[in-house]
């Protein structure tokens, strides 16, 4: 644990000082820097604008700030004009997408996150050995659309609850597999499994988990935290999977805890008569973001920042081909 910081925002005396300890790691991971860089670098590459095929990551300031650059952000590809570049977002897409970019000619990167990108390849294997796959993940977030969309329609059956596992009826149950998506909550993931396990003796798994470590590291760093805390703000978007899995995490273990994308979405109500306050971010949110809040926070009451460390991130992603040789 580093060494408590004092940031005294208001007076002496007009508040009772509060800690906040800092959750480490917290906010941007290896994906999601790579896929921000990549839109970056195809602008600087093709020049503006550049399309990108849903939000790149879901942080509503990183998509402001690269649609300042001249990214312009679209649901579909039918909103793409001929003869510009478009970029696939870090959660990944059917193959229907990029055959339907290539039979137009479109200048195409995916942008899709490597450990996603994992869990596709996973897909396909399972699949070529004839096995159906039950697919753990929630409905119609991005990744999920992506995924089932790597194979023909009925391959995959997505499972969201343990009730979803005991309603199952595959065609055959010596041959299944499970995959997961990235961004889900550990423990209810290993809830399903064993769920999945328990009623399907004969069912395979991925050799690792899906789950990323980014996600998984986060949720132990909530976990660290929460505890000690009488409050916890998760910096994140709404939609943003793993940022609303640290807001369930924290509440779990009993503390409060609220989602939010910038400071100014900070109830002053929410720091009084607290001694402790925990702070962490989702995979998506820079850490401007971070001091933003912390910031907004200190404005209503001293503070004393205490990081708080659970895991160390060295990790790193590849480029595609074509933009490495755009890196200046």
């Amino acid at each position: 644990m580093n060494a408590p910081v004092n940031m005294t925002a208001a007076k002496d005396g007009e508040a009772a000082e509060l800690t906040v300890l800092i959750a480490a790691p917290r906010g941007f991971c290896a994906g999601v820097d790579r896929a921000i860089r990549i839109v970056e670098l195809a602008i600087e590459r093709y020049g503006a604008p550049v399309f990108v095929r849903h939000e790149i990551v879901h942080n509503r300031y990183v998509v402001d700030t690269l649609k300042a650059q001249g990214a312009i952000f679209v649901e579909s590809l039918e909103q793409v004009p001929d003869g510009v570049p478009v970029v696939f977002s870090a959660h990944g897409v059917p193959k229907a997408v990029p055959a339907k970019a290539e039979a137009r000619g479109l200048d195409y990167i995916d942008a899709t996150c490597p450990l996603v990108s994992k869990v596709h390849r996973q897909a396909e294997r399972a699949h070529e050995s004839g096995r159906h796959i039950i697919f753990v993940g929630h409905a119609g977030h991005p990744e999920v659309i992506g995924t089932l969309g790597q194979l023909p329609a009925g391959a995959m059956t997505l499972v969201e609850s343990v009730d979803d596992v005991a309603a199952l009826s595959p065609p055959d149950p010596e041959m299944l597999s499970f995959l997961t998506q990235t961004t889900l909550s550990v423990d209810d993931t290993r809830d399903i499994i064993a769920a999945l396990q328990h009623r399907f003796p004969a069912i395979t798994g991925p050799r690792g988990e899906d789950i990323c470590y980014a996600t998984s590291n986060r949720q132990e760093a909530v976990k660290a935290i929460a505890g000690r805390c009488d409050r916890v703000i998760v910096i994140g978007a709404p939609n943003s999977s793993n940022s609303v899995r640290l807001v369930e995490v924290a509440e779990r273990m009993g503390t409060p805890a609220h989602l939010v994308q910038r400071g100014s979405d900070i109830d002053p109500a929410w720091l009084t008569d607290i001694g402790t306050l925990g702070i962490t971010a989702g995979a998506s949110a820079p850490e401007q973001l971070v001091r933003e809040v912390i910031e907004a926070v200190a404005a209503y009451r001293p503070i004393v920042e205490d990081i708080v460390v659970t895991a160390e991130e060295n990790m790193v992603f590849k480029l595609p081909r074509g933009l490495e040789s755009a890196v200046g």
